[in-house]
C-alpha cells in the first residue's frame, strides 16, 4: 500500500512554517527605532528557579514612542527583569522606578544598524538550517518507504523532487523576510 505523499507534504510545511513562525517573531525583536511591546519579545529573565518570557512576569506598554515600560507583577522579580533586558543584546539601559521599569529606546546609529542587519542575517540562516534539517527528515521518510518497498525507485524520485520545491519555496519566504527587515532597518 503505497504512502501519502499529502500526508508527508502537509507535515513538512506544518514544521517549516513554525520555523518561519519563529523567524517572525525574532525579527520582531531586533528594534527598529521604534518602541515596539514586540522589542522585548526575545528576553527571557530568569525567575522562580527558570528561564521565563518577560511577558510571563509582567506587562510591557509604549507609553510613548521611545520608550517601554514593563510593569512587573511580583517585586522581587524587578531587579532579574532590569538585568535581563540589559544582558539581552538588544543595546538597551533600563531603569527602575519601584514595580516599573523603564526602557528609553535610543535612537539608531548606523553602526546599531549594521549590528541589527547582521543579527536579522544571523536569524534568517538559523531558520534556513532548520528548514533544510526538516527537509532532510522528509527525504528520510522518503528513503524510508521506498527501502520498505511501499513506493518505487520513480516514486521516490517525483517526491524527493516535490520536498525539494517545497524548501525553495520556504527559503524564498525567509529570503524576502530578511529583505524586508534589512530595509526597515535602514529606513529608521
Amino acid at each position: 500500500m503505497p504512502a501519502d505523499l499529502n500526508a508527508i507534504k502537509q507535515d513538512l510545511s506544518r514544521r517549516m512554517d513554525g520555523a518561519l513562525d519563529t523567524l517572525k517573531r525574532e525579527f520582531a525583536g531586533l528594534r527598529t527605532g521604534r518602541a515596539s511591546p514586540g522589542l522585548l519579545e526575545p528576553v527571557r529573565v530568569e525567575a522562580y528557579g527558570s528561564e521565563m518570557p518577560l511577558s510571563q512576569v509582567g506587562t510591557v506598554n509604549v507609553p510613548e514612542p521611545r520608550m517601554l515600560t514593563v510593569q512587573v507583577w511580583d517585586r522581587s522579580l524587578v531587579s532579574a527583569v532590569e538585568r535581563a533586558i540589559r544582558d539581552s543584546g538588544l543595546g538597551l539601559n533600563p531603569s527602575t522606578d519601584g514595580q516599573l521599569v523603564r526602557v528609553p529606546v535610543p535612537m539608531l546609529t548606523a553602526e546599531r544598524r549594521q549590528e541589527l542587519a547582521r543579527a536579522a542575517g544571523r536569524y534568517a540562516e538559523g531558520c534556513r538550517v532548520a528548514v533544510r534539517g526538516v527537509r532532510r527528515d522528509g527525504m528520510d521518510q522518503i528513503k524510508g518507504l521506498e527501502r520498505k518497498g511501499e513506493i518505487g525507485e520513480d516514486a521516490m524520485g517525483r517526491w524527493s523532487e516535490e520536498v525539494q520545491k517545497l524548501t525553495d519555496q520556504y527559503v524564498r519566504r525567509i529570503d524576502e523576510a530578511l529583505a524586508d527587515k534589512e530595509r526597515e532597518i535602514r529606513q529608521v
